[in-house]
């Protein structure tokens, strides 16, 4: 019984470190959505001029080409977030779970 328990906290900790894991990357994903919304609402001011930046140079671009890649882009880090959100939400469900047994357990042996 001992033994079970303490692989359910050792799981609890790999939840954690999971959970950990995946707020870093979604942070990093927001962090490219919100790039790619200012890109966009500086598209809509419709500049004479627009660049984009390949590698470590900048060219110009055709304006509706860069649009649409920006809106692709938009679409998979949407995507992506969401998936991560529903990764979040198993995650949490899992370790609300675990814990509910591992306090039933210690509730028992007291």
């Amino acid at each position: 019984m001992i033994k079970a328990t303490q692989e359910k906290i050792e799981k609890l900790q790999s939840l954690e470190h999971t959970h950990q894991h995946i707020l870093m990357q979604k942070q990093a994903i927001q962090k490219q959505l919100l790039e790619i919304e200012s890109a966009l609402e500086n598209l809509s001011k419709k500049p004479k001029q627009v660049f984009k930046i390949v590698g470590a140079v900048m060219i110009e671009s055709d304006f509706e080409e860069l649009q649409k890649d920006l809106n692709g882009k938009k679409e998979i880090a949407d995507i992506k977030i969401k998936s991560i959100e529903k990764q979040e939400e198993r995650i949490r469900e899992d370790s609300r779970k675990i814990q509910e047994e591992v306090l039933r357990v210690i509730k028992i042996n007291e």
